[in-house]
């Protein structure tokens, strides 16, 4: 079969699969193992890259609230944790000295708080400290 013809149903695939993507990590790894289930090797290169930029795209705030969030972190004035290792999606937070603030209910992002970070804000899940997003 030629590439040509794999790849529309993997665009479709890719593309429907991270409608809901949590960002770029999730929407590539949503998409290799579409597209490898459909195509196997080629379909999860394919799949991965797609579900990539459609993730990053549909990241947790999506594009459209991303700046009003950023601005209306950094307009609260909370103080900046600072942190010795990476700021980046999956990082744990540590138990002690991070203070975690209520998402306002404008964002619609029930099940997140959010803190700053070396001075960015990022949304955390509560339960386990992980960030899942940085808003840079």
């Amino acid at each position: 079969m030629p590439v040509r013809s794999l790849l529309l149903p993997l665009l479709g695939l890719g593309l429907a699969s991270t409608a809901h993507a949590q960002g770029t990590a999730r929407g590539a790894q949503e998409g290799a193992a579409r597209g490898e289930a459909a195509a196997g090797p080629v379909g999860a290169v394919v799949g991965g890259a797609i579900g990539a930029a459609v993730g990053t795209a549909n990241s947790i705030l999506g594009i459209d609230r991303r700046e009003r969030f950023r601005i209306y972190a950094l307009g609260e004035r909370r103080p900046s944790v600072a942190y010795a290792g990476p700021v980046r999606v999956g990082t744990v937070l540590p138990r002690e000295g991070v203070v975690y603030y209520d998402v306002p209910p404008e964002f619609a992002l029930k099940g997140y708080d959010y803190t700053i970070v070396n001075d960015h804000p990022v949304l955390v899940e509560p339960g386990t400290r992980r960030i899942v997003e940085v808003i840079d």
